[in-house]
């Protein structure tokens, strides 16, 4: 199954990083967090990505030109005409997909732009920032039993998030960033039926009038995990997941 990962946005609550790099491309581990995320979804058999870019889109563009080069043992022969020889390729089994989804793009806008990518297939969605622990495979296998057009991974972060509530595993309302007591919010990790492409049709937010229009529709579901999620969505998130990886704690390294 494709995944599509949101990578275009200004990161701007993280802006002494993204001065210089799209959100996604900052690193944890000496590796950016895009790379995290792939290497999850990677874990669970799924090596398939489309990245929606936007800012700063070409350096994740280059990022992976060069990625190849950058995971292989290389002799460089100059003595004649010059030339370049590959002995150990240590990179991935990715297939991997970088679109300008434009500058200054909603989510759901850039979501709706990778519909000529997927075709009639479901696919799977997530944020360029977060990591998790879930198992991708029952998210996959939780999506197919109940039939609906989107499912989303509900999780207990420590506030300051959109809220989610739920009757079940049905989902009534979402409010963006509220501080309200709610304890679920949308982590990412999503599954999402070809049929949410017709609830997009204007260049908004994912989590406002298509999601509202799906829930009205009763047609989404909330996948409950309450296992380890973080989302790098400031400097001292950023140094948490650092922290976590230089101490060989990192819960999300399931590779």
């Amino acid at each position: 199954m494709k995944v599509v990962i949101l990578a275009g946005g200004f990161g701007t609550r993280i802006g002494e990083e993204t001065q210089f790099l799209p959100k996604p491309m900052i690193e944890i581990g000496g590796k950016p967090i895009l790379w995290h995320i792939m290497k999850i979804y990677s874990h669970w058999g799924h090596n398939e990505f489309i990245i929606c870019g936007g800012y700063k889109q070409h350096l994740i563009k280059d990022y992976f030109a060069d990625y190849v080069l950058r995971n292989s043992d290389v002799t460089f022969d100059f003595s004649g005409e010059g030339s370049i020889t590959f002995h150990k390729n240590y990179s991935e089994s990715w297939k991997v997909t970088v679109l300008n989804t434009g500058y200054e793009s909603l989510t759901a806008w850039r979501i709706k732009q990778t519909q000529p990518y997927i075709g009639n297939e479901n696919f799977m969605v997530t944020y360029g920032d977060g990591v998790c622990t879930v198992d991708v495979n029952e998210l996959i296998k939780f999506h197919e039993s109940h039939g609906k057009i989107c499912t989303i991974t509900a999780v207990q972060p420590a506030g300051r998030f959109g809220a989610l509530t739920l009757d079940g595993d049905k989902v009534l309302s979402f409010r963006e960033k509220s501080k309200a007591d709610v304890p679920f919010v949308n982590g990412g990790f999503m599954v999402m039926r070809p049929e949410i492409f017709n609830y997009i049709d204007s260049d908004t937010m994912l989590e406002s009038e298509p999601f509202n229009k799906v829930i009205q529709d009763d047609e989404m579901r909330a996948y409950k995990y309450t296992g380890f999620w973080k989302c790098m969505d400031t400097i001292r998130d950023k140094r948490e997941l650092e922290t976590m990886w230089q101490s060989k704690n990192a819960p999300w390294k399931l590779w």
